[in-house]
């Protein structure tokens, strides 16, 4: 059917639009243009880190033993560029874009824009030199300390005010969906980031949180799913409500089905974080609570899924030849598959095979590669012509870039489900007389590196496309005649989208004219699960006791354990032994939850690249620890893990220990004012009493001040904490 600009007109007055169709509006693309030059640029970096880390695991010498080359610092600068480099600056530029169109108007503040472009970049800089030179958290997906979470806290109010003010002054009543989703986004990422990154600066790059052990756990976890569940889910969810149905010139399948996808979602998603901790020493509720939720939330994410596939519906034609399509329907088929897997792995049953294991590592890049990556390059392809005012180079190049990152995302998943099942039932094998049939944890990694080197090689896959679309984006911004002008203010939804507005969800159209309410109900839905789940726990009390009879670290201890966490030791080592059978055979006892009372940050870990180390104190002695830090292969012959040499020429910071103990203390930590005051001594004597040890064989060429006689202090600590009862 043609519609007739006076019918469009009419469904125009009849949003409440006192503007006319003829008025014109002049869009600040500037901003775009830089956040998808950064995206691009930080997509390089990311990208290519997670190669080289991938091929770490394959092959120890990849690591090239250098301290800020290792995997366990590399690491977390891969997940961060991914995540706020590539992904953060890909969300950023399609909002930016699209809530100016969709609210007919210029952005609050060309000023506040151009703060939040360069002080976003600046962050970014600020984690790729500090994370390789160790200053980290050691909180996953928030290692940035102190000084960088101030930072974070600024540029996001600054993108908020914008934002939001951008609302208030907006030329057009409606709402769209998509910025319902950058709302949620918004004001969730904020509450998330503030309640996690409470923590008490030792010094200008180094801090401790005030949670400990099993807090801290729940805390980092209702923060690092939803981290998933509202910066790369979220957002992305309003870049596909607003770009599929452009790129397909077709209205959203169902704005009613947006409505209950939108509100289930808010509200269901921030109670699965427990699922991250089944089987632990996190109480059972809690852990029941999150995988509960988490089966829920298989609904409202498919409902998601199914409202954009089925927009696609009646130019899938078009999706056979078009790329930009291609790239859409692939990210919301990933979408699909993400969400699925993920209540499947909050199963009990299915998380104790799965736990630990490659099979999440597989699940988690199905979502980033397939679900973000994916949406975001459809994105781009259909963005970069559009404000640069110029014709994409090549389809053909797009095209050969989709198979490409599809490809690699699908070989990548595929060998790391392998992977992680593999080793799940290696770990869990018993036989007939109770005893482990694989006992050595080498050997389950070794029957998984071949593995490692496909997952190298499809990570290989995916950067190639991606270089692929970079010489095409040059390309195209090159052949660009940019210039900024007003542009005609025409509705952004097909006439049959907005008559189905007219017509239905109109309670739900008279909350979307009124923004401030809207966000507060949001806000709501949001506190409402995170407070049940996490004010008990936080609560010291019924759940969470803590035992006089366990002893803090002492001042040499704490000194390694700021070294193991430095060195990134918690991205392969876990220290939570499980309620399982055969945990209790390869480990020992199942962890408590009073063990881990002073633990900040918390070690629970969620990957073992390596056994798990919660009892691992006194298992083998001293000299033990030190060879295999210089050179696991000494004493493991077939270790992956990279050499650690710098830590017997390291100096360790004994003078720092009285203020680390002092803000413990505060901490509520029970350290007296002697311990405090004389803690680089009694460091001294303890590491004194260690090289002692050491040497009863011979020289072991290293003093009492290196750091590795803090760390092997560390890890004979594990496990031994428990005072004898008086």
């Amino acid at each position: 059917m043609i519609w007739k600009p006076q019918l469009i007109e009419y469904y125009w007055r009849m949003k409440g639009n006192t503007m006319s169709l003829n008025d014109t509006v002049n869009y600040d693309d500037r901003v775009v243009r830089r956040f998808v030059i950064a995206t691009l640029v930080w997509g390089l970096v990311a990208f290519l880190l997670g190669v080289w880390v991938a091929f770490q695991l394959a092959h120890w010498r990849f690591n090239f033993g250098l301290p800020w080359l290792t995997f366990g610092r590399l690491r977390p600068l891969h997940t961060n560029a991914a995540i706020f480099a590539f992904a953060g600056n890909a969300i950023f530029a399609g909002v930016y874009h699209s809530s100016q169109r969709l609210l007919k108007t210029r952005m609050f503040s060309d000023t506040l824009s151009s703060i939040h472009f360069w002080g976003w970049q600046l962050i970014i800089v600020a984690a790729a030199l500090t994370l390789p030179f160790g200053y980290t958290t050691g909180k996953e997906y928030a290692e940035l300390e102190w000084p960088i979470d101030l930072a974070i806290t600024f540029v996001w109010v600054i993108f908020a005010v914008n934002f939001f003010g951008t609302i208030a002054r907006r030329r057009e009543r409606h709402l769209y969906v998509a910025l319902w989703f950058y709302i949620a986004t918004i004001v969730t990422v904020a509450i998330l980031h503030l309640v996690n990154s409470v923590e008490i600066p030792v010094s200008i790059l180094k801090s401790y949180p005030v949670y400990a052990g099993v807090q801290d756990a729940l805390v980092q976890w209702w923060y690092g799913h939803n981290a998933v569940a509202f910066f790369l889910t979220t957002p992305f969810l309003g870049l596909m409500y607003y770009y599929i149905p452009k790129a397909a010139d077709r209205p959203v399948y169902s704005y009613r089905l947006s409505i209950v996808h939108f509100w289930a979602l808010v509200f269901i998603y921030i109670w699965a974080g427990p699922h991250h901790l089944l089987y632990t020493a996190l109480p059972d509720w809690a852990q029941t609570l999150g995988m509960v939720f988490s089966l829920m939330l298989w609904a409202p994410s498919w409902g998601g899924m199914i409202n954009g596939l089925l927009t696609l519906r009646g130019v899938w034609h078009r999706v056979r030849t078009e790329p930009v399509l291609k790239f859409f329907a692939a990210a919301v088929t990933f979408y699909g598959m993400a969400t699925f897997e993920g209540p499947l792995l909050s199963i009990k049953s299915v998380n104790s095979l799965s736990h630990y294991t490659d099979w999440t590592i597989g699940h988690v890049h199905g979502g980033t590669l397939g679900w973000n990556g994916l949406l975001t390059f459809g994105m781009l392809y259909y963005l970069v012509p559009k404000i640069w005012k110029t014709k994409l180079y090549s389809d053909a190049l797009a095209t050969t870039h989709f198979w490409f990152a599809t490809g690699g995302t699908v070989l990548y998943m595929v060998s790391m489900w392998t992977a992680g099942i593999t080793q799940g039932l290696m770990w869990r094998a018993i036989d007939g007389s109770g005893r482990l049939v694989y006992p050595d944890f080498v050997e389950t990694v070794l029957r998984i590196v071949p593995l490692y080197w496909v997952r190298g090689f499809s990570g290989l896959l995916f950067f190639i496309g991606f270089l692929i679309m970079l010489y095409n984006m040059v390309k195209t911004i090159k052949s660009s005649n940019i210039a900024d002008e007003a542009v005609p203010a025409s509705p952004e939804l097909t006439p049959l989208s907005i008559g189905e507005m007219v017509k239905d969800g109109k309670i739900h159209r008279m909350l979307e004219g009124v923004p401030a309410v809207f966000t507060i109900l949001t806000v709501l839905a949001v506190l409402v699960g995170s407070i049940i789940e996490i004010v008990p726990a936080l609560s010291v009390g019924e759940y969470v006791k803590n035992d006089p009879k366990i002893r803090p670290y002492d001042p040499l201890e704490l000194a390694g354990r700021d070294i193991y966490v430095r060195e990134g030791c918690y991205t392969c080592h876990s220290q939570m032994i499980r309620t399982l059978p055969d945990e209790r055979l390869r480990y020992g006892d199942p962890s408590r939850i009073e063990e881990s009372q002073y633990d900040r940050p918390f070690q629970w870990g969620s990957k073992r690249t390596g056994p798990d180390l919660a009892r691992v104190g006194k298992k083998y002695p001293d000299l033990w620890h030190l060879r295999h830090m210089a050179n696991p292969r000494d004493v493991v012959p077939q270790s992956i893990m990279p050499t650690y040499s710098w830590l017997l020429n390291l100096n360790t910071d004994y003078a720092s220990l009285p203020k680390k103990l002092s803000v413990m203390k505060a901490l509520g930590v029970p350290y007296s004012d002697y311990e405090v005051e004389n803690a680089s001594k009694i460091a001294e004597e303890h590491a004194s009493a260690i090289l002692s040890g050491l040497n009863q064989g011979g020289d072991s060429g290293v003093t009492k001040d290196k750091e590795i006689i803090a760390l092997i202090a560390y890890l004979q600590s594990l496990g031994q904490l428990r005072r004898s009862a008086p």
